[in-house]
């Protein structure tokens, strides 16, 4: 395979080689890549913004993660954030760091993932920026959106007897990763071991190509229904869910047997000896939406489709729970993964 050295290009170059052929289409983008800043034309609008850093050996292990798909994740990952707020995502702004190892045709093939998330969810890329790295791959990426004033949804407005949704189903990305990891340890051993994905693809791509739940927020809102907290599972239900009962000051009942799980998380789970309601409770990377409804909008959300009831906010001194298939109450805790934790 080609292979071009950066330094051939210069930042700026390099800039123009990924750039070049990006179209701005959305409203709100007036001017975007090449000049000192990007313009926006917001008018009416709040404006919504979020960024997320993403790290090698911390994030992301560049062994089985191909850089396509890389680019797409990092993209969405930010969406994902947005639309937990009930907004729109409409721009981004890409910053990289990048060692001497990536050549301009592996930037390339991460652009690609990135270029496509962006026509899919229908986001601008409108700037950024480049910078040498002693460390690896350094991915940060700002998004910019956007929503009406009165639909604005924050974690921090679940009230008592409120019910709790989550959308899809929880676990998958995590034992996706579980499974990367355990075939890269084989292929480690051995370069002609070849790895074993057959029938565990959901897994697969839930870890590597995950996708923001946009559909889920346009089904809300064509319900006529605004939830009254929300936020994206990124480190764990528990984690998660514990952060809007904080916010909200108030307490909450989950019911096991409620946790929608997919049949190929529940049999990687148990090929790992693993409980699988510890998996989907403590597993990251979801990406769904967990949010909160009042009771009195319960026969609205059955025109919801994509989208369970797992359990109701309570009052904070009742604290949080999870109800077993037994009946059993088990306080929750917040045992998802912490970035901190990685050093």
């Amino acid at each position: 395979m080609k292979r071009t050295e950066i330094a051939t290009l210069g930042e700026f170059g390099l800039i123009d080689y990924l750039t070049g052929d990006v179209q701005l289409t959305q409203p709100t983008s007036i001017k975007g890549v090449g000049d000192d800043a990007a313009v926006l034309d917001y008018t009416g609008k709040k404006i919504l913004v979020t960024t997320d850093m993403l790290l090698e050996g911390i994030h992301f292990d560049l062994v089985y993660t191909p850089l396509k798909h890389l680019g797409y994740k990092a993209a969405v990952v930010n969406f994902s954030d947005i639309y937990a707020m009930n907004g729109t995502p409409q721009q981004i702004t890409v910053s990289l760091g990048i060692s001497k190892r990536f050549s301009v045709e592996d930037l390339e093939e991460f652009y690609k993932g990135l270029k496509q998330a962006c026509d899919i969810y229908g986001v601008d890329i409108v700037g950024g920026d480049t910078t040498s790295s002693l460390t690896g791959f350094t991915i940060s990426i700002t998004c910019i959106g956007s929503v009406d004033a009165d639909k604005i949804v924050y974690r921090n407005g679940a009230k008592d007897t409120d019910l709790l949704y989550v959308s899809g189903d929880l676990g998958a990305s995590y034992m996706g990763l579980q499974l990367l990891e355990r075939e890269k340890s084989v292929f480690n051993g051995s370069s002609d071991v070849q790895p074993d994905f057959s029938g565990k693809e959901y897994l697969l791509e839930r870890q590597l190509k995950p996708e923001a739940r946009r559909d889920i927020v346009v089904l809300l809102a064509e319900n006529g229904i605004i939830p009254t907290a929300m936020i994206d599972i990124s480190d764990g239900l528990s984690s998660d869910l514990l952060h809007i009962c904080k916010q909200s000051n108030t307490g909450c009942q989950l019911f096991e047997e409620r946790l929608p799980i997919d049949y190929q998380t529940a049999m990687m789970a148990e090929t790992f000896n693993m409980n699988v309601t510890t998996v989907a409770l403590n597993g990251g990377e979801d990406y769904e939406l967990l949010f909160t409804v009042p009771l009195t909008l319960h026969e609205n959300m059955k025109s919801v489709p994509g989208v369970h009831l797992i359990g109701h906010i309570s009052k904070p001194e009742q604290g949080c729970f999870l109800v077993t298939r037994d009946g059993q109450e088990m306080q929750l805790r917040a045992q998802g993964w912490n970035h901190l934790d990685e050093r």
